[in-house]
């Protein structure tokens, strides 16, 4: 019985994925994948700012202490 369980619940996942999802088209896909890159290229940018600030605060901070 779990058997045919499992054959439906496999038969009703292809079913949704192949009529019921709306896949996007290649050209949403590729700018998707730009806004992705470059939010990700932002979002490395202001880490690598905030890292460079510290780090820079932290050696005039130990500086200081010698």
């Amino acid at each position: 019985m779990k058997k045919y369980k499992l054959l439906t619940d496999l038969e009703e996942s292809y079913n949704e994925l192949v009529h019921k999802v709306s896949w996007p088209t290649r050209s949403e896909l590729v700018s998707s994948t730009i806004v992705v890159m470059v939010a990700s290229i932002i979002a490395a940018l202001i880490i690598w700012l905030v890292d460079w600030v510290i780090n820079n605060v932290m050696e005039i901070i130990y500086g200081l202490a010698i």
